[in-house]
């Protein structure tokens, strides 16, 4: 009975890493990117993002509820899992290692601009490109934004390649060789969008 409910987390923990935290990511990284187009471009497509219907409901159980699961029990398998040279070999072996230290950043780092963010559009501040301006104007939190975001794609790239394995859909040596590339080349493009965003900000 236990194994099965370790099964059944883990392939939970696995689906919303990639659906929808992973999708949410890759769309928060998308408008970000607007802030390349200037001060007017960001926070027309922050304020789009900020009007959708049902945005409350959309935040509540798409993206805060499976990210808290995701997180917590993400703790539990960082904390109590070992690498397996053998099965894995030595590059994987070191992702599988990346990963976990990767999801301990990105959990850091994801509170804080919630914090940062979020939470101060709670108490009455706006979210727009001058918030942004004035978080990244220090060169501690630049590069502590830089880090974060680097850590939070490769969590979701490399954790991505993990999917396909255990869902079954990559399953002899040349499809996962193949997916390593296609997942490598989704951790670069994404990288390149999310430090042209910081660095349009500054």
């Amino acid at each position: 009975m236990a194994g099965n409910r370790e099964f059944f987390n883990r392939r939970l923990h696995s689906l919303l890493g990639v659906i929808p935290v992973g999708l949410f990511l890759t769309q928060h990284l998308v408008v970000n990117h607007f802030a390349t187009g200037g001060e007017e471009s960001f926070n027309r497509a922050a304020h789009f993002m900020e009007s959708l219907p049902f945005r409350l409901f959309l935040e509540i159980f798409v993206i805060y509820l499976p990210l808290l699961f995701h997180a917590i029990y993400g703790l539990y398998i960082a904390f109590t899992a070992k690498n397996n040279v053998s099965r894995f070999g030595f590059f994987r072996n070191w992702m599988f290692l990346l990963q976990r230290v990767s999801g301990v950043i990105t959990l850091i780092f994801v509170t804080w601009h919630v914090w940062e963010t979020r939470v101060a559009a709670a108490f009455g501040e706006e979210v727009n490109f001058q918030m942004m301006e004035n978080i990244l104007s220090s060169p501690f939190m630049f590069w502590f934004y830089v880090i974060g975001v680097i850590s939070a794609i490769f969590h979701f790239a490399n954790g991505l390649w993990s999917f396909l394995v255990s869902w079954g859909v990559t399953v002899t040596p040349r499809s996962q060789q193949i997916s390593t590339y296609v997942t490598l080349g989704i951790f670069v493009a994404l990288s390149i969008v999310g430090i042209r965003a910081l660095t349009a900000f500054i």
